[in-house]
């Protein structure tokens, strides 16, 4: 390239590459001028090498501002050994910078069509801030060792993928403070070794994948704070996060589907969901284990045709329910590990699923009548381990009473689903001794009915069997020999009642039977607790 054939802002970059002096070309009078423009050839020729020769102490560096870019500025597959700085400049093409090895390029406040550097080897940060750019911005297998500084950029591609970084990996940390994006940002597969952080992002992709961050590593957080909303799916199944992960303030909408899919992601810490979080679509977390605490408080869920919240085979030391309102829609919790559960009563979603759920204690137990109620909230069938957990839990506060109310409603619960004879004799047992959960109950019977009978028998004796030879009669006596039946006075085989006293005898043994039947139930039931 010929020195001769260069413009005056060509000419003036050229000449201060060596000192890596800036080049405003703001300060000429008209930049959008002839003389405002840079030809994208003669950049690529100063960073491989055409300037004048270098001299000790010179430190190359190739800084432009304002500028328009002609051409396209083609680095494929180079090395190049001077920092880029490009600030507030046009490229009228796309830059491609394919495979190029790099120690660090800035390109802050520019508009471009698109940026092509997949495979690219960057020493240094990678800053597109506050740049304009209305194509791809390609970053697959991109290796940058510094940060990824998007912050403040726009970036439109409605029909594709905005930005596709699959499998690329950043040794700092992502920034992405404010970007607004439209279309797909994928980074499937990415390695980050700081923060990935998305407070105050936008991103549009309705009806298709807002976020696809499906197996990215981070080392640091993964933040989506105030600020942060997103039209479309975001995709994190498979992530690992060696911190925390927070959408707190967030909104996300993808109606009528999935608007977080976060399945079997590992945390290390919290998984914040909270505190202001508003989502419409669902949110599916199925086998994601969370250091300490999961939160969904003073959130807002809405997919009221669906499973609103998936919980299923969770693991975590904290859960917090304790939504704005209810959630509008299912919450399947089934297999899930809770550990302390946090909830609240007039929070409670209208169809919640608890089949084989555990969780090591209840923040707030509240009555177990309360908490039978919770646990009939679900649309299924009968099932026994909520209510057995349920009780497990309150006996571990030892809340004896509440345990054998919970462990009385699961089988009435079950009663439900039996045949009308064995229905017939499961209420017998519920009102004699409350299925063995009331043992008191059997005394009360067994009062009130050797009452009756000595009273009974008191004013009308049976005749004796043998005159002469019987004892003594005595109404109590005779009538405890009658209702229990494993012991005897002497007095039942004496004497002989007749007529309605005949009777009595009869309905009394046959209390007696039922009522030491229940009674042995209960006992073997719990003998089988222990």
């Amino acid at each position: 390239m010929r020195l001769d054939e260069l413009n005056a802002p060509e000419r003036r970059l050229w000449d201060s590459f060596s000192q890596g002096r800036t080049v405003d070309v703001d300060a000429l009078d008209d930049p959008a001028s002839a003389e405002a423009v840079v030809r994208a050839d003669v950049i690529a020729a100063l960073l491989l090498g055409a300037g004048v020769d270098h001299v000790p102490g010179d430190r190359p560096a190739l800084r432009l501002t304002g500028a328009r870019v002609t051409g396209c500025l083609d680095l494929r597959f180079t090395e190049i050994a001077v920092p880029v700085v490009l600030t507030d400049c046009r490229f009228d093409e796309a830059p491609l910078l394919q495979g190029v090895r790099t120690r660090e390029l800035v390109m802050s406040g520019c508009d471009l069509p698109g940026l092509v550097a997949d495979t690219a080897q960057i020493d240094g940060r990678l800053v597109l801030s506050r740049c304009h750019v209305t194509g791809p911005l390609v970053l697959t297998r991109t290796q940058i060792n510094g940060d990824l500084d998007l912050r403040d950029m726009v970036i439109t591609c409605p029909d594709g993928e905005a930005i596709s970084a699959v499998h690329a990996k950043v040794g700092g940390d992502v920034l992405c403070t404010n970007l607004a994006v439209e279309g797909r940002f994928r980074l499937s597969g990415a390695s980050i070794d700081g923060e990935f952080d998305l407070e105050g992002a936008s991103l549009r992709n309705p009806g298709g994948h807002a976020l696809d961050a499906y197996h990215v590593q981070i080392a640091e957080d993964f933040t989506c704070h105030p600020g942060f909303s997103a039209e479309g799916r975001i995709i994190l199944s498979g992530a690992t996060v060696a911190a925390a992960i927070g959408f707190c303030g967030a909104r996300l909408s993808n109606p009528g589907d999935i608007a977080l899919e976060a399945v079997d992601v590992t945390v290390s810490r919290n998984f914040d969901l909270g505190r202001g979080l508003t989502v419409d679509g669902a949110i599916q977390l199925d086998g994601t284990r969370i250091g300490t605490e999961l939160s969904f408080r003073d959130a807002e869920l809405t997919h009221p045709d669906g499973t609103a919240l998936s919980l299923r085979a969770i693991q975590t030391r904290e859960t917090d329910l304790r939504t704005r309102r209810p959630i509008a829609g299912v919450v399947d919790a089934r297999n899930a590990q809770l550990g302390t559960l946090y909830d609240a009563p007039d929070t409670w979603p209208a169809d919640l699923r608890l089949a084989e759920t555990t969780y090591d204690a209840l923040a707030f137990p509240l009555s177990a009548a309360e908490r039978v109620r919770w646990i009939r909230r679900t649309s299924g069938g009968y099932l026994p381990q909520p209510y057995e957990q349920l009780a497990a839990a309150y006996r571990k506060l030892g809340h004896e009473d509440e345990a054998r109310t919970v462990l009385l409603a699961k089988q009435r619960h079950r009663r439900t689903t039996l045949s009308p004879h064995t229905r017939a004799w499961g209420h017998i047992q519920d009102v004699a001794v409350g299925y063995g959960y009331r043992p008191l109950r059997a005394g009360l019977w067994l009062m009130a009915l050797l009452v009756c009978g000595a009273l009974f028998f008191g004013l009308h004796p049976p005749a004796p069997l043998e005159a002469g030879k019987a004892p003594d009669f005595n109404a109590v006596f005779y009538t405890l020999d009658l209702l229990v039946p494993i012991i005897t006075f002497g007095q039942e085989g004496a004497f002989a009642p007749r007529d309605s006293g005949q009777w009595l005898a009869y309905g009394l043994i046959a209390a007696g039977w039922v009522l030491a039947t229940t009674v042995t139930a209960g006992v073997s039931r719990a003998i089988s607790r222990q």
